[in-house]
């Protein structure tokens, strides 16, 4: 199945060089693969990863070992972010 995998902010730094432009990349994975399995190779340290969103619905950290992805999923993560 194929998804289209975007990191926001600082977290582009994860994406291959030529993704980092527009961040986000398409990824070919196995049916079944959950939101944790998809982000792993990408080495993403689990503090960095506050916001996840899959089709712009919100996932829960307790589900993101256990949710499925599915074919043409958009899959978002953003890093913490304070302002003020």
């Amino acid at each position: 199945m194929r998804i289209t995998f975007k990191l926001y902010a600082s977290l582009t730094e994860y994406l291959p060089p030529e993704a980092r432009r527009g961040n986000a990349v398409q990824l070919d994975l196995p049916e079944g693969c959950t939101i944790a399995q998809a982000v792993e190779p990408y080495g993403l340290p689990m503090k960095l990863v506050h916001l996840v969103l899959v089709n712009g619905s919100f996932v829960p950290a307790e589900q993101r070992a256990t949710r499925a992805l599915v074919e043409g999923d958009v899959l978002a993560i953003w890093p913490p972010i304070a302002g003020g």
